[in-house]
């Protein structure tokens, strides 16, 4: 028999896991070189006990990279015999079929002895910004991706190896910001280590298995409870993600069945495996997948191996959700952020009150910059940036969210200050999120300028450019409008969303996020809301009249009473 832990005991361990994971979350965030890291956030700490099994992840961390770390981490430590770490070993790789789908997610993890025992493991995976390779969606292989990195050690019993780091560094275009962000992975890992060897000792434990074992079991009960209130059946959906231009729709396919307390997602019938970058391995796919059903079920206890127990996932090899190496995967984003809208569209049926309509940060914007400044120095730059979220059955959607990854909008100090580009405009669009009785949010207008003066950079400036929303806007639910679509303009013309444009001096780019999915009749929507929407400027005079049947008087900006009564009478009759 293990040892046992009275329930505020557990408690304050189990709270001390998690603040021993931010701590060293918070320890990226004063040490990364990018801003990406720093400002965007785009990075995840966790550790695990000595079996691999997650223990505790960062409070911020990104569910694409922890979902996706939670399996890899395990088939990792599986790989090799416990005897074979020791203490000060360091071990790092990027394989996208390992972890988190892509070659930019880099990962570091170290075993962390306690009493010169094998007692966890921690790790980070962060989005470096450069990890060489050619900068666009439409790479026909993982090659052109960039630099591939087999799991090797970084450190050897504290030894550095000083050949892997020159690999890297003579394979990326800004070595100095990409060495010094896998030193503060370093650095995050061994804060982890030594709060947790500290927890260890002040509770006068051996070792983590016995807590491991209570933390994750009851983590797996509570889950179960939550799935055993769904109805049994299978729920199936369906979801058509725009590809690049002259290219076929991808289509993905999924049955949710619930039976008792366990789920199974078939992902059968999804389209094959693409040419270009949005391909999408089985750990990302997962990770996704497993985001729509904890949301769903079990939202407030924290993320551990318990969580994923009742949760399967069938998901056919060669297709576009469980891609075969060597493809590409660089913008992996592109159609693994949309599974987790999938799966509530499958079981809004069932839960409806437990589901978002569709966000304009599905998925995510990034955009990759880089290129020379007029000195000849080389500049590289990432930023994601959200759109409107989907509404929910209570709540109108976040506006200019990032959606289902968990990032931060990069300020436009930071970028400005990062790259030779001026922001001549950011701000909310109007009308831009779709209307329901719940509105959806509203998406984000970027405008911003090549300077063309002297401080022009050398041409081209690159940009790679990962997206989507341009066709097929965010769909609402149960009677709720669409968001609006996403647009990219080059100088006033429509330009590639999709792959590497090159831009010169004096061109001005126009970037529009895509707006929320509205929940709900918008003619149920209450008038004061409406009302309090066109004050804000949230939406239109006109918009208000056709969208909502408010009726707003001009003079005084209230809503009229009768006319909105008559109005959204001859509207219902319609």
């Amino acid at each position: 028999m293990g040892q046992k832990f009275d329930p505020i005991t557990l408690e304050i361990l189990w709270r001390r896991l998690i603040s021993v994971v931010d701590e060293a979350d918070s320890t990226v965030a004063r040490t990364a070189f990018s801003s990406l890291l720093r400002d965007a956030h785009d990075y995840t700490c966790m550790f695990t006990d000595r079996k691999g099994r997650e223990l505790a992840q960062g409070t911020f961390a990104t569910p694409g990279q922890s979902g996706a770390m939670a399996l890899g981490i395990k088939n990792l430590v599986k790989k090799m015999p416990s005897d074979s770490y020791k203490p000060g070993d360091v071990f790092i790789t990027n394989d996208p079929w390992a972890l988190a789908g892509h070659l930019n997610d880099v990962c570091v993890m170290s075993p962390i002895f306690h009493k010169e025992i094998l007692t966890a493991f921690t790790a980070c995976v962060f989005h470096h910004s450069d990890i060489g390779g050619r900068v666009s969606s439409d790479n026909h292989d993982v090659y052109e991706d960039g630099l591939f990195i087999p799991l090797v050690k970084l450190y050897e019993a504290d030894v550095l190896n000083e050949a892997v780091i020159e690999m890297i560094r003579w394979n990326v275009r800004t070595p100095d910001e990409v060495i010094g962000d896998i030193r503060s992975q370093i650095a995050a890992n061994h804060v982890c280590a030594e709060k947790i060897c500290q927890m260890l000792d002040e509770y006068g434990l051996d070792g983590l298995d016995d807590l491991a074992d209570e933390i994750i079991g009851r983590t797996e009960t509570s889950m179960r409870e939550a799935i055993d209130k769904v109805p049994d059946g299978v729920y199936l959906a369906e979801g058509t993600i725009e590809q690049m231009e002259g290219k076929e729709d991808v289509v993905v396919k999924v049955a949710v069945e619930v039976n008792g307390s366990d789920i199974v997602v078939d992902l059968d019938g999804s389209s094959p495996q693409v040419d270009w970058g949005g391909n999408v391995v089985y750990n990302f796919t997962y990770a996704y997948v497993f985001m729509a059903l904890k949301s769903m079920f079990d939202p407030d206890i924290p993320n551990n191996d318990g969580c994923t127990e009742p949760i399967s996932m069938k998901a056919p090899e060669g297709t576009v959700i469980n891609c075969a190496f060597p493809v590409a995967v660089a913008a992996r984003m592109q159609i693994g952020h949309f599974l987790t809208e999938i799966v509530y569209r499958a079981l809004a049926g069932a839960v409806p009150d437990r589901v978002l309509a569709g966000s304009g940060g599905t998925p995510a914007t990034m955009n990759v910059f880089y290129g020379k400044r007029n000195n000849g120095k080389p500049w590289h730059s990432v930023i994601i940036r959200g759109g409107g979220m989907g509404a929910s059955s209570i709540n109108d959607g976040v506006y200019d969210y990032i959606f289902p990854a968990n990032g931060a909008n990069t300020p436009i100090e930071i970028f400005e200050n990062d790259t030779p580009l001026i922001v001549e405009k950011r701000g909310l669009l109007i009308d831009s999120g779709g209307p329901g009785k719940m509105k959806g949010g509203l998406g984000r207008q970027v405008v911003f300028r090549i300077p063309d003066d002297e401080y022009a950079p050398t041409p081209p400036v690159n940009l790679g450019i990962q997206s989507g929303r341009y066709r097929y806007p965010p769909e609402g639910l149960f009677g709720g409008k669409d968001g609006s679509r996403a647009q990219f303009l080059v100088n006033g013309e429509r330009g590639n969303p999709y792959g590497l444009t090159q831009l010169r001096p004096g061109d001005v780019v126009i970037m529009d996020a895509a707006g929320g999915g509205g929940y709900g009749d918008p003619l149920d929507r209450a008038p004061e809301l409406v009302e309090g929407d066109v004050a804000e400027g949230y939406v239109s005079v006109k918009g208000a009249q056709e969208n909502y049947g408010v009726v707003i008087d001009p003079d005084t900006m209230k809503v009229d009473t009768d006319a909105t009564r008559k109005l959204r009478e001859s509207l219902k009759q319609a």
